[in-house]
């Protein structure tokens, strides 16, 4: 299993509505940068992911899992673009901040650190468990 972390604008798709969209989950349409495609492309059923808050917030918020694998986004034509389907898995216990993960050294090398931009980024197993452990939630 891989994971991965996908940024949201709460104010435009956040935790709640993704929440709302049950075990069907919904597409993660709409990206369009090549290395955040390409994030997408390599990911597999059953990965999982970091639901963060961006822009306002700055925070991961939820565990989701990639339940459809990468396909046209529906939300273009052009062929370049391409996404997955995500659904919720949990909520954090307690949300974990951006600056919780730049003040903890055990994170310096995240994407998430050097590349805050990056909408769908990886994340390593051991960054995966020290998140989960700081936002007291089950991996």
């Amino acid at each position: 299993m891989a994971y991965w972390l996908f940024k949201s604008e709460p104010d435009v798709w956040g935790w709640n509505d993704q929440v709302a969209k049950g075990a069907v989950g919904e597409e993660w349409g709409g990206v369009r940068n090549y290395q955040a495609r390409n994030n997408m492309r390599a990911m597999a059923l059953g990965d999982r992911g970091f639901f963060y808050h961006s822009r306002t917030g700055l925070e991961i918020v939820g565990i989701v899992e990639v339940c459809a694998l990468a396909h046209p986004d529906s939300t273009t034509d052009d062929t370049r673009w391409d996404c997955v389907d995500i659904k919720a898995v949990r909520p954090f216990t307690k949300p974990v901040t951006l600056a919780q993960i730049k003040a903890d050294p055990r994170l310096n090398d995240m994407v998430l650190v050097h590349n805050s931009r990056l909408s769908v980024q990886p994340v390593t197993e051991d960054e995966w468990h020290v998140i989960c452990a700081l936002g007291e939630t089950k991996p």
